[in-house]
């Protein structure tokens, strides 16, 4: 299996998550105007939508160790790992929550740029290249109810503990761009 198929993970979710952290500042200033839009949902949701520059960093890194070493496992199993594979599924599968943020927000959402371009269509090339080489394994419905299962606790797992710093750098008075 090519490096483009094992590293082109990483490189992909490096690009992605770019594009995510860098839109978090405009993404928070817009929230006042989605709390008036939607003003049935409850306040302490509109902060998991919208984490903090240092909450969202902290995240960013935890998942990108997660990555790395999907990667890393890729490219030394030429792409039978089953880890590098689940990997892989959840990352192109995320790309429909980018989707379904911005449609519930009727506009950008952070990420969904390259979600649409690159999350996706890299994710489909990458199980088209495992394929023709032999080395995906069919897709079981268990695999995918799995990421469903783990998707949300790695993510929120992150995420809290980047709100556990972000919030612990506040109380200690040093700065946080949430301030």
């Amino acid at each position: 299996m090519t490096p483009a198929v094992t590293w082109g993970l990483l490189v992909a979710w490096v690009i992605h998550d770019a594009e995510e952290f860098l839109a978090v500042p405009w993404w928070s200033a817009r929230l006042p105007r989605l709390r008036a839009r939607h003003p049935r949902v409850p306040g302490r949701l509109w902060s998991l939508i919208a984490p903090g520059r240092i909450e969202s960093g902290v995240a960013i890194g935890i998942i990108g160790i997660a990555m790395a070493v999907a990667a890393a496992r890729g490219a030394a199993t030429a792409g039978r790992s089953d880890y590098f594979q689940l990997m892989l599924l959840g990352f192109g599968w995320h790309a429909v929550t980018h989707l379904a943020m911005s449609a519930v927000a009727r506009g950008y959402t952070p990420g969904v740029v390259t979600a649409v371009i690159l999350v996706a269509p890299f994710s489909l090339w990458a199980w088209h290249r495992l394929g023709e080489a032999g080395l995906s394994h069919p897709v079981d419905p268990a695999e995918i109810g799995l990421i469903f299962v783990l998707l949300p606790v790695v993510l929120g797992g992150s995420r809290w503990i980047g709100r556990l710093v972000e919030s612990r750098m506040a109380a200690r008075g040093e700065p946080t761009a949430s301030q």
